[in-house]
């Protein structure tokens, strides 16, 4: 049987754990090449070592920074320079959200949040517009949040963050629809790394949110997330572009009880 994504390269950023990963680990088994991107090298290595193994597939590891132009832009020329093209474009990365108030945010934490997202996905987005354009056609894949749709309290830079870059990604999709380059975003819910660290540190709330789920769990990055991705990366979703896809067991549909305990510091 034909790998749905044989031949195809795709560049993840943040893939050295969590989502990215399970993305990275997904698209590896029906063939598709993978540039691993992380701002830490271990886990970036560690990743394409494990990719390389388990499904012998060829991977290229780009350590960089998102939220510096020069180093989101050099992903995809990374890419293009090693196997000649781009196919798929996932902007995963994230890291540095703080739980407080908003009349406690800084500035830099706001601005911290549009680079992340809303800027990195801009400047990765419009490194692979050319190559796509010229191999007709191309899928790029915002993961986004349920944070931001549903306005969940705390964590106001993420949110605006992702919601800038969904609003991008609907733009994208109406613009560059006459090229076959489509652009959509996932909404998950994932028992990461992160969601384990979040759950060991409190253990009321995560259990929670679980239990508020619809389905009554987080997501898995590879079965779950992987799979949504999957589906917007092939052939199967060739006629699918602009959309938000909520991949978090129903948790949009009434919203999730979301209420963390916020850090109070002085405001900046």
């Amino acid at each position: 049987m034909t790998k749905r994504l044989n031949g195809r390269v795709a560049v993840i950023t943040g893939s050295g754990a969590g989502i990215g990963r399970g993305i990275a680990r997904r698209y590896a088994a029906e063939g598709c090449r993978i540039l691993v991107n992380d701002i830490r090298e271990e886990p970036a290595r560690a990743v394409a070592a494990e990719l390389e193994k388990d499904f012998d597939i060829e991977t290229e590891v780009v350590v960089a920074d998102v939220k510096v132009k020069e180093q989101a832009v050099g992903l995809v020329a990374s890419a293009v320079e090693r196997w000649g093209r781009i196919d798929v474009l996932v902007n995963n990365a994230w890291a540095g959200t703080r739980i407080n108030h908003i009349e406690n945010k800084t500035d830099d934490q706001i601005q911290h949040g549009l680079d992340m997202a809303l800027w990195a996905g801009w400047w990765t987005m419009r490194a692979a517009f050319e190559p796509m354009r010229a191999a007709g056609g191309g899928s790029i894949i915002n993961i986004c949040s349920l944070n931001g749709v549903n306005a969940h309290m705390y964590t106001a830079e993420y949110n605006v963050g992702k919601e800038a870059l969904r609003a991008l990604t609907r733009s994208a999709a109406r613009e560059w629809a006459p090229h076959q380059i489509r652009a959509n975003v996932i909404c998950p819910g994932a028992k990461t790394e992160a969601f384990a660290a979040y759950a060991a540190a409190n253990p009321a709330q995560a259990a929670a949110a679980e239990a508020n789920n619809p389905m009554g769990r987080m997501g898995d990055p590879e079965t779950d997330i992987g799979g949504a991705a999957l589906f917007l990366a092939s052939d199967d979703s060739r006629y699918v572009t602009g959309n938000t896809l909520f991949v978090g067991g129903g948790s949009h549909i009434n919203g999730v009880v979301w209420k963390p305990e916020p850090e109070e510091d002085a405001a900046g």
